[in-house]
């Protein structure tokens, strides 16, 4: 018991006093390690603080300088834009004219081509391979050469239009990410340490393999926008050509067109008058057959007419046959009576002979006659195929400007 109640060990005073200093030494030592720490990291916060928003400028200026980037790329992305929907809107323009144009050739071939086929229809010496009928084959081929020429343009034109829809497709394409990514950009130059749905995002700091450089992200819209400057050259230029075309065919058919219309104007002239000189021939041998024919009939009368005379004399010389005797006397009587009878019927003879000529040419009259007036007919078809079919078929042509 006298144990247990044994008292602690005592100490030294001079133990007493290091133990006091040590206490104070270890107390400084520490709280200046603490002031020190405490020092550091004021320093580390500061420092941090500095850092964190020197970052933070700088952040803020680079997206600030990617968004008048992505500004730059949207504005000439959506100027190249609009001059190609303008060119492709142009040669919509042009594709319309072209189909209006060679439409509009349909009719003047179909025509020049009835033109020609009614012509085969000419009767005779009038089947010639006239001036009008040249002008008419070369009015067929100008217009078919002319549709050639329109129907490779314009499958030129719809290739173009298919190249610029192209071209607005990938600029529409382009445009459509910058402006994503301008409203993402937007969206981060708003972001604050305040922002209420600001969160952590590990995964963020991740490189992904789709990530481009920034010289292929500027190659990117260099090529679209060359490709959308070479298609509006290409539509420029193929407009211009497009504009002579229409032109120029347009005055080659029209040309042509009225080469054709003269021919024909002075064919019908020509056959006019042709028909007027064969009409006044017809007359001239109508009324020559008609003076014939009177001829004729003053030759068979004047012959018949002779028969009574004739028949006198003989009737006279058969009746003094009859003398008898010495009376038979070959007298100046007997004499003129033979005289007469052979003067009569000469005179007969050489009338028939006339007459038998005269008919001879009668008949060539009227063969002359038939020809004039199937040649009148001849003309009369050709006036009737030449002025009435094809002139008046022709009257519908007209050459419009597209």
């Amino acid at each position: 018991m006298a144990r247990l109640l044994q008292a602690p060990p005592k100490f030294h005073p001079s133990e007493w006093d290091i133990a006091n200093k040590m206490q104070c030494a270890s107390t400084e030592s520490q709280k200046s390690r603490s002031e020190r720490m405490i020092a550091e990291s004021q320093r580390l916060l500061d420092e941090t603080e500095k850092t964190t928003q020197k970052t933070r400028s700088d952040v803020n200026k680079k997206i600030e300088q990617r968004r008048e980037e992505i500004k730059f790329w949207k504005q000439e992305l959506e100027n190249k834009l609009e001059q190609i929907v303008h060119e492709t809107e142009v040669l919509l323009t042009f594709k319309t004219r072209l189909e209006k144009s060679l439409d509009s050739c349909k009719e003047p071939l179909v025509i020049a081509q009835k033109c020609l086929l009614n012509r085969q229809r000419r009767a005779g010496i009038d089947l010639v391979h006239d001036e009008v009928e040249q002008e008419l084959v070369k009015e067929a081929e100008v217009l078919q050469g002319v549709i050639a020429l329109l129907g490779r343009t314009l499958e030129q034109t719809n290739e173009q239009i298919r190249l610029n829809r192209s071209a607005k497709y990938n600029l529409e394409m382009d445009l459509k990410d910058k402006f994503t990514a301008l409203m993402i950009d937007d969206y981060c130059a708003s972001l604050t340490n305040n922002t209420p749905d600001i969160r952590y995002a590990d995964n963020a700091v991740k490189i992904e393999g789709n990530f481009v450089s920034p010289e292929d992200w500027i190659d990117f819209s260099n090529i679209n926008i060359e490709k959308a400057d070479k298609q509006r050259n290409n539509s420029l230029a193929l407009g211009a050509l497009i504009d002579g075309i229409l032109s120029q065919t347009r005055n080659d058919m029209r040309k042509q067109c009225e080469m054709v219309n003269v021919a024909f104007r002075n064919k019908v002239k020509e056959v006019k008058d042709a028909k007027h000189k064969l009409e006044t021939l017809l007359a001239m041998v109508m009324d020559e057959t008609a003076s014939q024919e009177k001829n004729i009939a003053a030759l068979k009368k004047a012959i018949a007419d002779k028969e009574g005379p004739v028949k006198v004399a003989q009737t006279r010389l058969e009746a003094r046959n009859d003398r008898p005797n010495v009376e038979l006397c070959y007298d100046t009587v007997q004499y003129r009576l033979i005289s007469e009878v052979q003067e009569i019927t000469k005179n007969m003879q050489r009338q028939a002979e006339m007459m038998k000529e005269r008919k001879i040419l009668l008949k060539g009259l009227s063969r002359r006659q038939l020809s004039l007036e199937e040649e009148i007919q001849v003309k009369e078809n050709t006036l009737y195929i030449d002025e009435v079919l094809c002139m008046q078929m022709r009257e519908s042509v007209y050459i419009n400007s597209f």
